[in-house]
């Protein structure tokens, strides 16, 4: 028997089975996705209309794309930092969406230079901003706003690195809008084969304390569906050689299935299933990119070593 915080006697709660902790249980439905009671087919019109949009701005007008890119971050980091404030952390929401806006912007027209100095100067910028709410908590605040711009406007210049290289080898389209689409169709892949597989297949669970529907079976499906989809986009647009697709391809899977788990964990840290419901059948804008995310710099390396 344990005394209670106000000197009463009672019992410790329990862990729950997996060890999280007592209050564990309340969040075990936030990434089961589909599977727990989503609407398939809203969810699927809605990943069909998004894809189409992105595609008409790379093909169509490519400078369109980075309005589709600044209004996308900009959202996902108000919903990230909307969900971090009702988690107890202090973050100015609207100067991060600015800054995440900004970030992008800067990335397109500077390149590297322009990602790395508007990732710093919105760090910055952001830390000052808190100086006036005063002293209390400001560590975490200021860790969070900064965790915030790292995973979502800097690691997102990355896809605008992509979309705006100097590259003719493609065949059929714009060398810069292939390297995107190529990213974007492999994570894709990486997703509906690790859903299908792990739906299907699924028995051993592999981060049950992070995602409980994030499965071995899964993974190994996103593994093979993204290196079939990644070798035969990089053969088809660049003629690049099968087995070096495969490699890419598995990177882009591992890559994608970190980015979803990273999100989970921030997700599972704050007591929310989705970052938003803007999203019919998704969740937020930030359900969508937590896989591209950290794909992003993965396939850029990738995308500098195969085409110069």
């Amino acid at each position: 028997m344990n005394a209670l915080p106000d000197g009463s006697p009672g019992r410790r709660p329990h862990p729950s089975p997996d060890g999280r902790g007592p209050g564990a249980a309340e969040t075990d439905h936030e990434d089961r996705g589909p599977k727990a009671g989503r609407n398939l087919p809203v969810a699927i019109g809605a990943g069909l209309g998004m894809a189409a949009v992105v595609l008409a701005s790379l093909l169509i007008w490519p400078p369109a794309f980075l309005g589709v890119a600044v209004i996308a971050v900009a959202v996902a980091c108000w919903e990230t930092g909307a969900a971090m404030r009702k988690g107890g952390r202090n973050v100015p929401v609207i100067p991060l969406a600015a800054a995440g806006a900004l970030i992008v912007v800067l990335a397109w027209f500077g390149g590297a230079t322009g990602l790395l100095l508007g990732t710093a100067v919105g760090v910055a910028a952001l830390f000052v901003w808190r100086l006036s709410e005063g002293a209390t908590g400001y560590r975490t605040d200021t860790a969070a706003a900064a965790l915030l711009l790292v995973q979502v406007p800097f690691l997102a210049g990355f896809i605008m690195l992509l979309a705006t290289a100097e590259n003719d080898a493609a065949r059929w389209i714009d060398g810069a809008a292939a390297q995107v689409i190529i990213a974007l169709f492999t994570v894709v892949c990486s997703d509906t084969g690790g859903y299908t597989a792990g739906v299907l297949f699924g028995r051993h669970q592999m981060t049950p304390r992070i995602s409980p529907k994030k499965s071995w079976e899964g993974l190994g499906g996103s593994v093979v569906v993204a290196a079939l989809g990644g070798s035969v986009t990089l053969w088809w647009f660049f003629d690049v050689p099968l087995l070096l697709g495969v490699a890419f391809g598995v990177c882009v899977a591992l890559a994608a299935t970190l980015g979803d788990l990273s999100v989970s964990l921030l997700k599972r840290d704050l007591g929310i299933k989705d970052m938003s419901n803007l999203i019919p059948g998704h969740g937020g804008i930030m359900d969508r990119l937590d896989s591209i995310l950290m794909v992003a710099p993965v396939a850029y390396v990738w995308f500098r070593y195969l085409l110069g």
